[in-house]
Formats: structure tokens, C-alpha cells, sequence
């Protein structure tokens, strides 16, 4: 098992965007915590009317569920991938396009989940499926960026730098095995896992097409 803290691709331009979903988010999981102290019931009232349950599919849903999360595991995850890959992608499309980028790969990871289980009741909530768009792009973009991970190994711990293409591909090939895996008509499971391989085939789309037309910073 291993863990990326850090990679050495500098960054061009200063990332506010990045800064600003990272600060949303913190933002609202404090005011979910804030109403899990003072009531429960409030926190599944919240995550029922701004998460994104397929069975009962609405537009702005898909927007909202995006900055809701479901523990603090759920939360720091996604804000350190963000915070190790999405200064470097909002650097290379800049900060208007990123935006759309951000939104486009979580729009196409929400729609993936949904079509694969339109009958789901479950809430989809997080901003995995946006931030999975990144860690593709970021793949394809920058392949040979040197990403330093901690590596688990039984009780023993040691960190490594591994080539972005190696450490992203892998993470890719474990969300498709993950989803893979749910596909079962007994299968049950709590992560979203198409959400992830939609907006990571979405982040790859982007940064292909963003080639292809030669987007520059701005």
C-alpha cells in the first residue's frame, strides 16, 4: 500500500482556485460537524437534500454533492490529492478554464455513478469524483513528475518517488478493479467507485482535447 504526500513539480501560477475548493470544502465539513454536535437528524436531513441520490436524480445535486463529505478520512483524502496535484493542472489550463475542468470531470463522474446504479437510494457525496478528473490529467500532462509516496509494507514504512504515470495509473487500476468488483447482483459497498473512473477518464478527455486546441494559461 503506499501514500503520496508530495511531488516536485513546481507550480506556475498560485493556485486560488485550488485554495478556494480546498477552503469550501474545509468550510462546510466544520458546519456538518457543527450540526452533528447539536443534531444528527440535521446532518442526514443535510446530506439527503444536497447529496446526489440517483433514484431521485436532480441537476444542482450534482453540483452540491460535490463539496459535501462524509467523515474526516473522506475529507482529508480528497483535500491532499488536491492539494499535491491541483496547484500544478490549474498552472498549466489556468484559472478560468480549471474551473470549467473541475466541474466538467465532476458533472461526468456523478453521471457514470448514476448510470451504473440508477436505482440507488444512497446519497453521493464528495468531491472525489472532480478531484479524480485531476489526478488524470495531471497523468497525462505531467508522466514523469516524480511523486514521493510512503509505502506500508506489514508494520514497516518507508517513503520512495515513483513517476507520476506509475503512482496515478495504479491508483486508476484500483478504482476499475474496486468498481469492477460492485458490478455483482449481491455486490454492496459504500464508495462511489464509478464516480472515480468517470472523472478520471473525463480528466484525461480534457487534457487531450485542451492539446488539441492549444489552451495557454490565462
Amino acid at each position: 500500500m503506499f501514500f503520496p504526500y508530495r511531488d516536485d513539480n513546481p507550480h506556475i501560477l498560485t493556485p486560488y482556485v485550488t485554495y478556494g475548493i480546498i477552503a469550501i470544502n474545509s468550510f462546510l465539513f466544520l458546519l456538518q460537524m457543527g450540526m452533528e454536535v447539536s443534531s444528527p437528524m440535521a446532518v442526514r436531513s443535510f446530506i439527503n437534500t444536497f447529496g446526489l441520490i440517483p433514484s431521485d436524480f436532480g441537476v444542482m445535486n450534482i453540483f452540491t454533492s460535490m463539496f459535501i463529505h462524509g467523515g474526516f478520512a473522506h475529507i482529508i483524502g480528497n483535500m491532499w490529492f488536491l492539494w499535491i496535484f491541483g496547484d500544478n493542472v490549474e498552472s498549466a489550463l489556468g484559472h478560468v478554464r480549471y474551473i470549467i475542468f473541475y466541474f466538467v470531470c465532476g458533472i461526468a463522474a456523478a453521471l457514470l455513478q448514476v448510470m451504473i446504479d440508477p436505482s440507488s437510494s444512497i446519497p453521493m457525496v464528495g468531491a472525489s469524483g472532480a478531484i479524480a478528473g485531476v489526478l488524470g490529467a495531471y497523468m497525462i500532462r505531467y508522466p514523469r513528475a516524480r511523486v514521493h509516496v510512503f509505502v506500508f509494507i506489514f508494520i514497516f514504512i518507508t517513503t520512495i518517488q515513483i513517476p507520476a504515470f506509475y503512482v496515478l495509473g495504479f491508483w486508476f487500476l484500483m478504482q476499475l478493479t474496486s468498481g469492477l468488483g460492485t458490478l455483482g447482483p449481491d455486490a454492496t459497498g459504500g464508495v462511489a467507485w464509478f464516480a472515480h473512473i468517470g472523472g478520471f477518464i473525463a480528466g484525461i478527455g480534457f487534457e487531450r482535447m485542451s492539446r488539441f486546441l492549444k489552451f495557454e494559461k490565462v
